[in-house]
């Protein structure tokens, strides 16, 4: 289960947000007549389209993981939260229909008519986040139910159960974060371009948008981020203690930028901050923080998953607060000069920051799930009582084929990729193989250029 999420969340940033990404160029190139945005969202489009068939792929293989994996959560637990996984399928076929209308709407419908029909993707990406973090946030929050005498879920109210207290934060945190982290990918392959050479109007406007996008979220996030981190402090106090590796209850807790708790309790290595993490939890050094002796030793994280835990945690926050830095930069130049900034530096700095933003949202998901150890639901049922019973032999089998699945479909994936953008490539230099027709490159494609006469006007080469 962990390398089935691991892997199918690094397509959840593109399949939440590039579609709106895709949508503001679209927006720009109709407004303004611009038919380098256009070229930009219908190339953009197609990446999406084959994105989402890669989703679903890596999406079945964890539903079926649900059923397969954790008998004893869903059985016992299904019918409390699962309406979060029923909404979550509902965006998914409509999303479906809503991407296959926008693909191949690009010469069958009128250009505004053909925008207005996808401005609704947007909205079945983050309805389907809905769902699945709404699943999430009950399991680390669990309400909208009582226990009878056997300890059976009922009574339960569905409204409870989905707007549960980490769901909020958890939602926000979550969509600005996927939003911000296909600006930063989307934003590097472009940035590598312009280090390359290619400082043409294309690769400029292909950069700047949906890095404008991500440097304005990123701020933000840094604050829902703290914001999250404190609701967890009020809401599941243990696991803020393993994600900060406190051991003991106490006033003016140091923090501790990365270090190794041990069973002892410990802590080795490390960056101590004296009463910091007070501080940032209740805006003062008196506040006292939940430690792990708390509660006994089988109902909490082991030394050795609280140091997991506060890992990742701290690259995350070490990444935010890296790419504040650097918003701040083009935002500097932005505001100041009227345009990007000059150092290669920068360049570089903006090609690394997609791939850093996919690690924040790794770590984020370890934080959140290894931070509730030994629980699956959140002081109610613990993992141990959850997975299945299913022969180890049969288990590592079962693991086995889905890492070969995995391999082959995320290799294809990049495959499609890497092929689509060297056609693109030569169709923009006007250089067509001996065994391909210059309309072959594009125009033969379902999502091919409109006539030009029936599209907005522009000249690539003009600002």
């Amino acid at each position: 289960m962990a390398f089935t999420l691991a892997s199918h969340i690094l397509l959840v940033p593109f399949g939440v947000a590039l579609p709106a990404i895709t949508l503001l160029m679209h927006y720009r190139g109709l407004r303004k007549g611009d038919a380098v945005a256009l070229l930009l969202a219908r190339r953009w489009s197609a990446v999406m389209a084959v994105q989402f068939a890669i989703g679903i792929v890596t999406g079945t293989v964890l539903s079926f993981e649900f059923g397969l994996l954790w008998p004893g959560m869903m059985g016992r637990w299904g019918d409390v939260f699962g309406l979060g996984f029923g909404i979550e399928a509902w965006a998914f076929f409509l999303e479906a229909i809503l991407i296959a209308i926008y693909l191949y709407g690009w010469r069958r419908l009128k250009p505004w008519t053909h925008f207005w029909l996808g401005l609704p993707l947007p909205l079945t990406a983050l309805m389907g986040a809905f769902g699945i973090v709404a699943a999430n946030a009950w399991m680390n929050t669990p309400r909208g139910f009582t226990l009878d005498a056997s300890g059976k879920p009922v009574n339960v109210n569905v409204r409870q159960a989905v707007f549960t207290p980490m769901f909020g934060p958890e939602y926000w945190h979550f969509v600005v974060g996927v939003v911000l982290t296909a600006g930063y990918v989307v934003a590097g392959v472009y940035a590598v371009g312009l280090l390359r050479g290619r400082r043409d109007r294309y690769h400029r406007l292909g950069f700047t948008v949906p890095f404008t996008v991500a440097a304005i979220l990123t701020p933000v996030q840094f604050v829902l981020g703290d914001s999250i981190a404190r609701s967890v402090f009020h809401e599941q106090p243990v696991k803020f203690a393993a994600t900060e590796i406190v051991w003991k209850t106490g006033t003016h807790v140091p923090e501790y930028m990365f270090g190794r708790l041990h069973a002892d309790g410990s802590i080795s290595g490390g960056i101590k901050i004296p009463q910091l993490d007070s501080i940032l939890a209740g805006f003062s050094p008196a506040t006292k923080v939940t430690g792990l002796t708390s509660v006994p030793a089988s109902d909490r994280p082991t030394a050795t998953q609280a140091t997991i835990a506060h890992w990742a945690f701290d690259i995350m926050v070490t990444i935010g607060s890296l790419l504040v830095l650097l918003a701040l930069w083009y935002g500097w130049c932005r505001l100041r000069r009227r345009e990007l900034p000059r150092s290669v530096w920068f360049f570089r700095c903006a090609a690394l920051a997609g791939a850093a933003c996919l690690l924040t949202v790794e770590c984020g998901w370890i934080t959140t799930e290894v931070g509730r150890q030994p629980w699956i639901v959140y002081q109610n049922m613990r993992v141990s009582e959850a997975v299945t019973g299913t022969r180890a032999a049969s288990l590592w089998t079962m693991f086995g084929i889905v890492v070969v699945v995995y391999v082959l479909v995320l290799g294809s994936f990049l495959t499609v990729l890497v092929k689509m953008s060297r056609r693109w490539r030569l169709a923009d230099e006007g250089v067509v193989p001996a065994d391909t027709t210059a309309g072959d490159l594009e125009g033969s494609a379902p999502y091919g250029p409109r006539p030009l006469s029936a599209s907005a006007g522009g000249d690539r080469g003009d600002e």
